[in-house]
């Protein structure tokens, strides 16, 4: 479960998030993580699936607020290793370009 200052953060990117068309993972380690679920038109953020997502993007809950803020390059901090992806690289880019 991630925090609530980081909750609130990712709910206000929903709307933009409503085509994505996939169930995205975020992975925070130790500061828990969430699903994004963005198959159905409308984005919801949720704590729990049962469903394999289609894309789990792992960061620190750090390196997630800064992308959030615009202060974290996506590709940068990819080929830093900062950001890692398992799943589709393309849903992950959509979903970056989406809420950078």
């Amino acid at each position: 479960m991630i925090d609530e200052t980081l909750e609130d953060r990712l709910r206000a990117t929903l709307p933009s998030l409503s085509r994505l068309g996939a169930l995205v993972r975020f992975d925070l380690g130790k500061d828990g993580g969430a699903f994004l679920d963005a198959r159905s038109g409308s984005a919801v953020l949720e704590t729990e699936s049962d469903e394999p997502a289609d894309c789990t993007i792992t960061m620190t809950r750090e390196n997630l607020l800064k992308l959030l803020d615009g202060k974290l390059d996506p590709m940068l901090a990819y080929g830093l290793g900062k950001i890692r992806v398992a799943g589709s690289l393309g849903i992950a880019m959509k979903l970056v370009g989406a809420i950078a």
